[in-house]
């Protein structure tokens, strides 16, 4: 590698951020270019309703998040695990808490505290970040290549992308890399959408009365595998952790018929108990609120199904498992995050291309996927600072 050439680093996501930090700590030359007239605004976007930046769970459940890419990300993520996220965060003035579920948050519970911190540091080393930088390739002599009003070709002693995947493209991650990459032998695999909602037919009194409503401390079941959480009715469906949690499984089912358990902390019996003991002049929707403290979201639920039974034991069984029909996934605009990306075997073990030496990638331009709760952001600033690393042992 040329010590006197800069490393560029094209997106300025999670990612490539803590890589462009990772490396200019060792001393070296760093230059970001980003598409957006601004750095990391998914990040931000992320952090406004409270930034959960990793999560706190044993590492064994934590790496089984990432399904099909677990074994790939694992020894990344034994690399630069929770808690060195944590430490990291905390490097740059940002305390954090885990939350009752496990989560971790920064004390400040939003993303541009630390967005700033960091970005300060990395002024303060010289990084050069170049905003309103749209990256075309290369040029003929090998150069990196940006349009027209952009940055002049750069040449890189090693280049790291980190372009993001296809979700929330207003935003900067639109995917349309991929062509440059396939034109230059890298296999892409199709962008999926991911921890997205899904339509479902609601009848138009239950979407007019209940859209924006959340579903809470619910189980949804689809085949063998269950997962307890929340929902939210849409207009257009559902949305939410729980579905999030199954969404690879959902998106390639679909359409398929989901069962919500609305009570899983009761047992069939114990509802059949409890619809027992209530007053025989009540009608059905007082007596599943005074018996079970169904929401009137869960009693609509409930009737979207059809008429419901009044006989005990069906109407338990009907409460631990309503069904519910999903359509199809909401495309990559709506989506929190993609699935797709660049093929693992593209790669080699240090995330370098292997049709292009000295050309890295991180995030989620990878392809791989992971369920909100922070397994997306740990992922990403892994994957960026083991890229970083090994572009430092060349």
């Amino acid at each position: 590698m040329n010590e006197n050439a800069a490393v560029a680093v094209i997106g300025a996501g999670p990612a490539g951020l803590i890589a462009a930090d990772v490396l200019s700590a060792a001393g070296k030359r760093v230059a970001v270019f980003e598409r957006m007239p601004s750095v990391a605004r998914k990040f931000l976007i992320a952090g406004r309703g409270g930034l959960n930046l990793t999560h706190s769970e044993p590492f064994e459940r934590f790496i089984q998040r990432y399904g099909d890419a677990a074994p790939q990300l694992a020894p990344m993520l034994r690399a630069f695990t929770p808690s060195d996220l944590i430490a990291w965060a905390e490097g740059l003035g940002q305390e954090t808490f885990v939350g009752s579920s496990g989560r971790v948050f920064p004390k400040a519970m939003k993303a541009s505290p630390l967005l700033r911190a960091l970005l300060r540091r990395l002024a303060d080393r010289g990084v050069a970040i170049h905003t309103s930088a749209t990256w075309l390739g290369w040029d003929e002599s090998g150069a990196l290549r940006f349009a027209h009003g952009g940055p002049p070709p750069f040449r890189a002693s090693a280049t790291l992308l980190t372009l993001g995947g296809a979700s929330w493209p207003r935003l900067g991650s639109n995917g349309l890399w991929a062509e440059a990459l396939r034109e230059r032998g890298v296999e892409v695999a199709p962008f999926r959408p991911a921890n997205v909602g899904f339509n479902v037919a609601w009848s138009e009194h239950f979407r007019d009365r209940f859209a924006g409503q959340p579903l809470k401390t619910i189980a949804l079941r689809c085949g063998a595998h269950a997962v307890r959480g929340e929902a939210m009715v849409t207009r257009y469906g559902l949305e939410g952790g729980a579905l999030y949690a199954l969404s690879a499984e959902l998106r390639a089912r679909a359409p398929v018929t989901i069962h919500i358990d609305l009570k899983p902390a009761l047992t069939k019996a114990g509802i059949e108990a409890k619809l027992g003991k209530a007053k025989p002049g009540d009608s059905l929707s007082s007596t599943l609120r005074k018996a079970l403290g169904l929401s009137p979201l869960a009693v609509g639920l409930l009737h979207e199904a059809g008429p419901p039974p009044r006989e005990a034991a069906a109407l338990a069984a009907l409460i631990k498992a309503v069904p519910v029909r999903l359509i199809a996934a909401q495309g990559l605009e709506r989506a929190i995050s993609s699935a797709g990306g660049i093929a693992w075997s593209a790669v080699d073990e240090d995330l370098q291309l292997r049709a292009l030496p000295g050309v890295y990638v991180a995030g989620e331009m990878l392809d791989w996927e992971a369920p909100t709760g922070g397994y997306l952001l740990q992922a990403s600033f892994a994957t960026g600072v083991w890229a970083a690393h090994a572009i430092l042992s060349r």
